[in-house]
């Protein structure tokens, strides 16, 4: 149950002056990657995992875990 509330409590950051339309996102509990479209109209979640790594927000998407890398 402590691991839920670890994840309600994570905070996301809003992508900004990116120069590719793709991102590669690092999960914060799982630590695999996952590519993702910068401006992703749904919730993208981690396909190993489950959690959330990233919500839209109208533009770009704010991100909970770590940018690895553009593409």
């Amino acid at each position: 149950m402590a691991e839920e509330e670890v994840r309600q409590e994570r905070k996301f950051v809003k992508v900004k002056n990116a120069k590719s339309r793709f991102i590669k996102i690092k999960c914060p509990d799982c630590n695999s990657e996952q590519v993702t479209f910068i401006r992703a109209s749904s919730v993208v979640n981690c396909s190993v995992c489950g959690s959330k790594l990233a919500v839209p927000t109208g533009g770009n998407i704010a991100v909970a875990g770590e940018i690895v890398g553009e593409i």
